[in-house]
């Protein structure tokens, strides 16, 4: 029987309040630019879209939509899934846990009981996991990579050469860990050849639509709402969206789960994803980061949402019909974030600057 208060959700509503929170947070200027990686701190920092999919396939656009950012940390829930296809969990688990590890996303200092990295959301961790991807040769694991992603977008990606350059010569941090991982068993192979896999990963060009299309092929059970293409197996979905909801925004995960309560990725060129499981898919992009390595206008964007839909995946208007029914009005601001200059773990995302460093001396 169909609730009482179900109505079809309203185009004109869904957009007008993206356009509201569009316009409410395009001056934000807090946050910085990611620089740890220097192709990175050449971003336009005032750029901001929103973009959502839903399983439909209808899909609402609001800012600059047309604008390319390099995928970064946003890839991570999809090689996770090509993972989970070519191995199982049972292997996957082996070697990387399901666990929030409470530190920075790039840390290099903890590893669980059994050596493994915390989770699949974190640098060491999707590192194992990409260097999991089947292939006869470097090509054709890239090329399976490749192959992944542009089903879940309905597209063919291409890599930023300059930005890929970037972090292959700039990744020391990532290099070290996967070398401690070698230690241990965790990777196998060629430690050059995994990496330069995982950098390629995180430098594959995307847009704001493209990554809502991505989120919202999650929702959909892992087939493509716009092409109707099967892209993940729907036996993994749950795996996925799971480690996304407890590990996806590093050591801001409780916080969000707190606030926004939905299964999201992160990455620090400024991109944001969110699932609603059966509904729809949507990112936000806005280029200046907090420490943590999170769009600072993305959280205030995704915590106003929350707020007025009623979308938190704890909610009980989700008995009662879809979250877009009630997006009609975003009128409750989202709070103001901490102070994004302040120490918060020893993520990597901006440089550290040489008085800083002999500060702490």
């Amino acid at each position: 029987m169909t609730p009482k208060n179900h109505r079809p959700y309203s185009h004109k509503e869904v957009s007008s309040a993206l356009g509201s929170l569009h316009e409410r947070y395009k001056d934000c200027n807090d946050g910085r630019l990611a620089d740890y990686i220097p192709e990175l701190a050449k971003a336009d920092p005032d750029t901001f879209a929103i973009s959502l999919v839903t399983v439909d396939g209808e899909a609402f656009e609001v800012g600059d939509h047309e604008s390319t950012f390099t995928i970064q940390s946003l890839s991570k829930p999809f090689t996770h899934a090509l993972a989970l296809a070519d191995h199982g969990r049972e292997y996957v688990m082996a070697r990387v846990g399901v666990e929030p590890s409470g530190d920075s996303f790039d840390s290099i200092i903890r590893l669980d009981a059994n050596n493994r990295p915390h989770n699949p959301m974190v640098n060491a961790g999707a590192i194992a996991v990409t260097s999991m991807i089947r292939g006869d040769s470097q090509q054709h694991r890239l090329d399976r990579m490749l192959e992944m992603l542009g089903k879940t977008m309905g597209r063919t990606p291409s890599i930023d050469e300059a930005v890929y350059e970037s972090e292959r010569t700039t990744g020391h941090r990532n290099r070290a860990m996967a070398h401690l991982m070698l230690n241990f068993g965790i990777i196998d192979g060629d430690v050059e050849e995994a990496l330069n896999l995982y950098f390629k990963q995180c430098s594959v060009l995307v847009t704001a639509k493209d990554m809502a299309t991505m989120a919202a092929t999650l929702a959909n059970g892992g087939v493509n709402p716009v092409t109707h293409e099967r892209c993940v197996q729907s036996e993994y979905i749950r795996d996925v969206l799971t480690v996304m909801h407890t590990c996806g925004m590093y050591n801001y995960a409780g916080e969000w789960a707190y606030t926004v309560g939905l299964p999201a990725k992160s990455g620090v060129s400024g991109g944001i994803i969110a699932v609603v499981p059966g509904q729809f898919g949507i990112c936000v992009y806005s280029p200046p980061v907090d420490e943590r390595g999170n769009s600072v206008r993305g959280i205030n964007v995704f915590e106003d949402l929350s707020r007025n839909s009623g979308m938190h995946i704890f909610e009980t208007w989700h008995q009662h019909g879809e979250v877009l029914n009630h997006i009609d009005g975003i009128e409750d601001p989202a709070p103001a974030l901490p102070d994004t200059s302040q120490h918060v773990g020893d993520a990597t995302v901006h440089k550290r600057e040489l008085f800083e460093e002999e500060s702490d001396l």
